[in-house]
């Protein structure tokens, strides 16, 4: 009879070549520290302004590109339900949404235009290995559209914060569980994708009502319209009999 052991502490377990591969494609907060990312110069209003556009729910990602006064250009948001985050998947994702919403800029000799992204999760704002897939998947991204990488936004039930730079805040938050989540869209500066979701289906006009009481009242009070021909005497007279 053989009896199975688990290996000591000290001793590691072998890693296949495909999960080696995908921590790879992460980085983690020192090494996004030391990428020289710019910093925004008012966060607060970028986040703002992509929430208002995008309403993003859960495991919602939004891309957007600033010029260099930090004024979002163009933008795109989608979701992204990975069961095991890989920055290679996600560098795909990214740059499939930049070409739409944006031409490249790999002609200039520098970049010109930042990239952002605010990505929408659960749990704490604290960094986690997604994190560090998205941020190897936007710099790598970046790279081959011609822009330069910016910021890494985490908007969490609890608050939203810019990862390596401790800057963050309460406000906006996320919707809550149990409100409908809105479609993905794409939205540029010019022109914005309109998404119709059940909270705005909810909300939209019904038809009227009968009316009754003294609303009904005032209506058949009201003067009719005066109907095209015939002479004004006449009318009048008829209507005094």
């Amino acid at each position: 009879m053989t009896f199975g052991f688990a290996p000591p502490p000290h001793v590691s377990l072998p890693v296949s070549a495909e999960s080696a591969a995908r921590l790879g494609r992460m980085l983690v907060p020192a090494e996004w520290a030391s990428a020289g990312i710019p910093l925004l110069r008012n966060p607060r209003e970028v986040v703002a302004e992509l929430h208002e556009r995008h309403r993003p729910g859960s495991s919602t990602a939004i891309v957007a590109v600033l010029d260099a006064q930090d004024r979002v250009t163009a933008s795109a948001s989608f979701t992204e339900l990975a069961a095991v985050p890989d920055g290679w998947e996600f560098r795909n994702a990214l740059l499939a949404h930049l070409r739409r919403v944006i031409p490249h800029d790999l002609r200039l000799r520098a970049p010109v235009r930042t990239a952002v992204l605010l990505y929408c999760r659960e749990g704490e704002p604290r960094w986690t290995e997604t994190d560090g897939a998205w941020m190897w998947g936007l710099r790598d991204a970046c790279t081959l559209h011609g822009l330069r990488c910016g910021a890494y936004i985490t908007l969490t039930p609890e608050r939203w914060q810019v990862l390596g730079e401790g800057r963050g805040g309460r406000r906006p938050r996320p919707p809550s569980a149990d409100l409908p989540v809105p479609e993905p869209r794409r939205a540029d500066t010019g022109q914005t994708d309109t998404v119709r979701t059940e909270a705005r289906r909810l909300t939209a006009a019904r038809p009227e009502a009968p009316l009754s009481g003294a609303n009904a009242a005032v209506l058949q009070n009201r003067p009719l319209p005066r109907r095209a021909g015939g002479a004004p005497e006449a009318h009048r007279h008829t209507a005094a009999r």
